[in-house]
């Protein structure tokens, strides 16, 4: 009996150049790397002082935005543009600054236009630190013309598209 083929991670470029949570170009964002690895999204992130809360733990907020950005990846898994709708964190052990936490996310199911996600960050010492789950609301892309530049996402937006026509040739196949 042969292994299954283990699938090489996909860096997945960011939301936006100055996105909070993943744009290289936001000095004062959380800059993440996310990649795609399978229905899997995930990314390796150290918190530092600027995502700080009580001293030398990492700042509840900073938690929250990092998975609420992670879980707009979830999007390249589900093909289409979307927006939070609903977040929810819960904290499990202190989140230290200076250490490597990885996040994983995934979507869960999809109901119509609601996707609902889940992520898990885990400490370098295998411990849980914080889980979350969240459901996004797919939208047309009108939505986000109509509150700015949609050059910012570069092919994003067409990517997911393309995405969501190859998932309805899938589905239609069968």
């Amino acid at each position: 009996m042969s292994e299954a083929p283990t699938l090489e991670p996909e860096q997945l470029p960011p939301h936006t150049p100055t996105c909070m949570g993943c744009g290289p170009d936001n000095p004062n964002g959380l800059q993440m790397t996310v990649f795609r690895s399978g229905q899997h999204v995930y990314t390796d992130l150290v918190f530092d002082e600027r995502h700080g809360g009580a001293p030398g733990l990492a700042h509840g907020g900073a938690i929250s935005a990092a998975c609420d950005d992670l879980f707009g990846f979830t999007l390249w898994i589900a093909g289409t543009p979307a927006v939070t709708r609903n977040l929810a964190i819960s904290y499990i052990q202190p989140v230290p600054l200076h250490q490597p936490h990885r996040i994983v996310a995934r979507v869960d199911n999809r109901e119509g236009r609601a996707l609902h996600v889940s992520a898990t960050g885990t400490g370098e010492d295998g411990v849980v630190r914080f889980t979350a789950t969240a459901m996004f609301v797919a939208v047309d892309v009108k939505h986000f013309a109509a509150h700015g530049d949609l050059g910012a996402f570069g092919d994003m937006l067409e990517r997911f598209a393309g995405s969501r026509r190859s998932t309805d040739d899938d589905e239609s196949e069968g």
